[in-house]
Parts: C-alpha cells; structure tokens; sequence
C-alpha cells in the first residue's frame, strides 16, 4: 500500500484513476475545490490549488509516495506545487498532453511524415519557463494552452523524482467525455452535416480514457522511471479514418468540406504532424491496446449516451 494524493480527480479519466488507486489498496487522498467529493474511503482536502497558503494549511504535516497531479497547466501553478510539496512527496507525477508536440504552437524539431515523435523532440530540461507572462488570464492560457504545459513540466523537471504523462487525444466514457469531439462528429455524420476537413489530412493518436486511468496508475505505482512518456494506443488514424468507424454505426456516410491548410477544420483534422511515438513506455513495461480495437465500442457508448431518452 502507497499514500497518494490526487490533485484534481474529480472527473473523467481523474475520477476513474481514484478508484482504481482505491480499489488496489492504496491509501487515497484528492485536493480540489470541494465542487466534487471523492468516492467513500478516499481522504478529501478543499484548497485551490493557486492558494500556495492555502494549499500549505490544508496539508498539514501529511506526506506521500506519490503525488499525481491532474490540473497543471502553468509554470506558476507548478512552482507552487514544487515548493508546497518539496519535502511531502517520493514521486510526482503530473498530466501532460500530445498539444504539447503541436508544431503550430512552438518552434519544434521537424520530424519526417511518417516519423511518430519521441519524447526528446520537447526536452522539458532545456525548455524556456516564463512566470512573466498572463497565466493568471484565463484567455491567454486558453490560447496558449500547449506552451503552458510544456513550462509546467519545465518548471516540474527541476526536481530528479519527477515524471510526466503525455497523453495523447482521449475518447470514450459516452456523457463522461468532456471535450464533445466524438459527440461532434457523431451529430454531424448522424444529421449529414458537413465535416471541415483538410485536403491533406495526417494521422493523430488516440488513448481511451480507460486506458489512460491504466496508465497512470502504473506511472505512479508500479515504475519508477522519470522525465516524460508518451500515452497513446498503437494505430495512429486520421480524421477520415475515425469518421468512418462512426459512419459504420450510424449507417450514413460523412459528408466533407475540403478547407485550405492552415486554417481551421473539425477536431482531428490536422494539415501538420505530431503524432507520438509510445516507444518508450512501452519498453518500460507499459502494454497497449490497438486504438482499432477500442473505438468501436466507444462510439457505441457515445451513441447510446447521445439517444434520446424516454419520458
């Protein structure tokens, strides 16, 4: 049994790793705002995470093995954190995401077409932090989301006991699933709605959100490696690829307005590359699922999720 606090967790796939942290035996314990209380058995902590007095106080004299931490966006978010638990924590493990190898957001390494990206392409040892900037505005960070994250783990890096888990686009979970995108395409394909797609569209990875939950789980629990991973299942697809597992269901075939590169189109449609390579977790011990195999079912549940219920 390990002692680990949750930062967040109080939905999606954060929800789903407390319980599952919990249901393995470990000694639970989440901080949010208190808007969503943890399951039974789990310690529950009510701070904003940007109040470092705050966050301090609620604390105590408590310590853990591990820290997984859900909602990092900011460089000033992590160094709050890196100075409240310093001394509190073995392991800390903090949420990234595939945004942050978005060549349209950063000046990044170019890597060939057909090149799955490795985690050394945004090195977070080396990346510029800048605490200056607006992070506190909630449009700037909206707009500047990827570079938030990369500062984050730049920030995080400091500290040798750090990992971060990159995860790539999440779906799944039916009315769970908070970005709407498979519920996006599922409307319009269902209603024959065009679909803003790029002529040339490049392949993405996809991780289901239970999956996803697994993976944290292990990063935390059962490997002690540091620095960044890559979550993503085997199967890279395009948009017109994952369109049509939703057209198969829904039994109408999408309908495609063609947009010029460089400007913007349906969720998943990408004119530029970043898809990641999952190389390194993998090696680590980490098994994949196959993003073909898991699809399916999650546009089942998205339908499901999305019928009109009777009265």
């Amino acid at each position: 049994m390990q002692r680990i606090c949750v930062i967040g967790g109080s939905r999606y796939f954060g929800k789903l790793l407390v319980q599952r942290l919990q249901a393995a035996g470990h000694q639970v314990t989440v901080i949010n705002r208190g808007a969503a209380p943890p399951p039974p058995g789990v310690t529950h902590l009510v701070a904003d995470r940007d109040d470092e007095t705050a966050l301090t106080a609620v604390l105590g004299s408590r310590t853990f093995d591990v820290v997984v931490d859900q909602i990092c966006y900011t460089p000033v978010q992590a160094a709050i954190a890196t100075r409240v638990f310093r001394g509190r924590t073995a392991r800390y493990v903090m949420t990234s995401t595939i945004e942050v190898y978005d060549p349209a957001t950063a000046a990044l390494p170019a890597v060939p077409y057909d090149t799955l990206v490795p985690e050394d392409i945004v090195d977070p040892a080396t990346w510029l932090v800048r605490r200056d900037l607006p992070w506190h505005d909630a449009a700037y960070l909206e707009a500047h989301y990827a570079e938030g994250k990369r500062q984050a783990e730049a920030v995080f890096t400091q500290d040798s006991a750090f990992a971060s888990v990159r995860s790539a686009h999440v779906l799944g979970g039916g009315v769970q699933e908070f970005t709407g995108r498979l519920a996006h395409y599922i409307e319009r394909i269902s209603r024959g709605t065009e679909i803003a797609v790029h002529a040339e569209v490049l392949p993405t990875v996809f991780i289901h959100y239970e999956e996803l939950a697994d993976l944290l789980l292990w990063a935390a629990t059962a490997t002690d490696f540091t620095g960044p991973v890559n979550a993503c299942s085997d199967d890279p697809l395009d948009v017109r690829s994952l369109a049509a597992v939703i057209a198969a269901q829904v039994g109408r075939e999408p309908v495609y307005r063609t947009v010029p590169a460089g400007e913007a189109a349906s969720p998943f449609s990408f004119d530029r590359h970043y898809a990641m390579s999952n190389t390194r977790a993998t090696k680590l011990g980490f098994s994949f699922s196959r993003t073909t195999d898991w699809l399916p079912g999650a546009v089942a549940e998205a339908l499901e999720a999305s019928a009109p219920r009777a009265i």
